[in-house]
């Protein structure tokens, strides 16, 4: 495994760790998803670079793109979450109190 491809795997596992393991605010959950999204973005843009496909050069920009609409659905999320039950600790929230 080279070195590249050793950062953006535990870039990657780093990122889910945090999300399993850290799951304390709404907030902290969204950035090491963002996270995973970024190094996902970089692994395939390069691995689109090392193979020289061009075929293939569409997918990192698409992949951008659900990422940023994931950012901006979270964020939603986090407001409302904020203005209904005044915090975004994951703890509070209750799915069958909705």
């Amino acid at each position: 495994m080279t070195p590249m491809h050793f950062s953006f795997s535990s870039a990657f596992i780093l990122g889910l760790m945090g999300l399993a393991f850290h799951r304390t605010h709404l907030l902290s959950a969204l950035l090491c998803l963002e996270g995973m999204m970024l190094s996902l973005f970089i692994a395939l843009a390069l691995w689109t670079l090392q193979f020289e496909s061009t075929s293939f050069a569409t997918a990192p920009m698409l992949l951008l793109a659900f990422s940023a609409c994931e950012a901006s659905t979270g964020l939603a999320l986090l407001v409302a979450t904020a203005r209904t039950h005044g915090t975004d600790r994951l703890q509070n929230l209750n799915l069958l109190q909705c």
